[in-house]
């Protein structure tokens, strides 16, 4: 993690006031939760909608802080404590992050999407610990405060760092990736999240492909090169790319894939003779996982280290979790997030997983999708086959077009619309019984994992 006097910082950002005093005072990493400063570390307070961090920089260094930043517009910064005035506390730290990068000898992959960020990102950081020593995004770290924060946290013999890069509107992966300047950026796909946002889908592409703003001058852009969104905009580039993707023209493509309860077996080009693991179902990460593949070969990685590599993944909670349910039941949490992209493939999923008695699918509202959500829920449940679901449960205001869309493949009497998250538990124990299958999605603000904690906890 970063470790620098506070007059080499001062070198570094731009301080108001005099800190003569405390210019020799050893910094070691950077904390913005004064409940968990630890000795040594720098505070960085934010002025939220509910509470101000600078009230809390008395007990940061109580706790054990080496020093906190100030903003200039916060009145009466205290005397007595060692204190760094700045004219904007963010952008002092996404300084401090921007130089602490540039000093640091490590490979950066920067990796965004509209879905499987996530994902991808915990594939690439497994692949890549077979050659090097890797740290990562750790949980959803991947903001304008997040991604510094990361930054800020790599060991200086960290040989190779995968970051993952949020967004929600235009310019914020412009920010991001010019402070984390990646070797190798990857984008996962083109989807519909933040279309309330960006208005369209066209729009996200452009936002997404911010990402190359910041790249390596020797660096390489991997994309998926199915996505006609992203092959029209960089027909004509000059930089450095390799796709990955079902059709043969891309650099890495599928050869054959096999579903399993327990992953996806599967095989691609460029690899003879050798068939991956991948224990995550569901095609659309195995299209993650060769994103991460053309990654880790890009540095060196064999394919033999690669296949050793996908069987350990350790999965971001909540990302297609698979867990004993009542019953005899098996329960697959992927309640983190969802779009009409993701959820579709969810169903796609559910309905070629082998070895289930029956299929249940308990979907709730898919949030931020602007003036078109209820024909995008209408379409989601277009895609469910009757012939392979058995049952479909919605959950919330928008999940009743879900449940319109399902109707005609399903029937009414298969599908249960419901407003009130404990009526639905209480509905689907009734029915669950041994070898169902119930594959829970939404997105994060209907917190359907307190339907999967039901499940298991009984």
């Amino acid at each position: 993690m970063m470790r620098k006097t506070i007059e080499q910082i001062v070198n570094i950002i731009k301080v108001e006031n005099n800190v003569e005093a405390f210019k020799d005072r050893l910094v070691e990493g950077v904390v913005i939760d004064s409940r968990k400063a630890v000795n040594g570390q720098l505070f960085v307070p934010f002025k939220g909608e509910n509470t101000d961090g600078h009230q809390y920089i008395r007990q940061a260094i109580k706790q054990g802080a080496a020093a906190a930043l100030w903003q200039k517009d916060r009145p009466n910064p205290p005397a007595d404590l060692p204190v760094l005035v700045v004219e904007d506390t963010l952008k002092a730290l996404q300084q401090l992050a921007k130089a602490y990068r540039e000093e640091l000898n490590v490979k950066v992959i920067g990796i965004t999407g509209s879905n499987g960020k996530t994902t991808t990102k915990d594939m690439t950081a497994s692949l890549l610990s077979r050659k090097f020593k890797v740290q990562k995004t750790e949980g959803n770290f991947n903001n304008h405060i997040g991604l510094p924060l990361t930054i800020l946290s790599l060991k200086e013999d960290t040989e190779a760092a995968v970051i993952e890069m949020g967004m929600s509107n235009k310019g914020e992966i412009d920010l991001l990736t010019k402070i984390a300047a990646p070797d190798i950026a990857i984008i996962t796909n083109i989807g519909e999240s933040h279309l309330q946002d960006l208005g369209s889908r066209e729009a996200i592409a452009e936002a997404k492909l911010e990402i190359v703003n910041g790249l390596a001058e020797d660096g390489i852009l991997i994309y998926h090169g199915d996505e006609p969104l992203l092959t029209e905009a960089l027909q004509e580039t000059e930089l450095k790319t390799q796709t990955f993707g079902l059709d043969e023209s891309n650099d890495m493509y599928l050869l054959s894939i096999e579903t399993l309860q327990e992953g996806s077996r599967f095989q691609v080009n460029g690899a003879p003779g050798v068939e991956f693991f991948l224990p995550i179902i569901g095609r659309h990460n195995v299209l993650n996982a060769m994103a991460a593949m053309l990654a880790a070969r890009k540095l060196g990685v064999s394919f033999q280290e690669i296949k050793q590599g996908l069987t350990s993944i350790e999965l971001t909670k909540m990302r297609m979790e698979m867990t004993k349910g009542i019953k005899g039941s098996k329960v697959i949490n992927d309640a983190y997030n969802a779009s009409p992209t993701s959820m579709k493939a969810a169903i796609e999923l559910t309905e070629k997983m082998p070895g289930f008695e029956r299929k249940i699918l308990v979907l709730g509202d898919m949030l931020e999708l602007g003036l078109d959500e209820e024909l995008f829920h209408y379409q989601v449940g277009q895609a469910v086959n009757g012939e392979f679901i058995d049952y479909l449960f919605t959950f919330g205001r928008l999940g009743q077009f879900i449940a319109a869309g399902a109707k005609n493949s399903l029937g009414e009497d298969r599908i249960f619309v419901f407003n009130d998250k404990q009526e639905l538990i209480k509905k689907l124990k009734s029915i669950l019984s041994t070898g169902d299958l119930v594959v829970v999605k939404a997105s994060r603000g209907m917190k359907l994992e307190e339907v999967v904690e039901a499940l298991e906890n009984e």
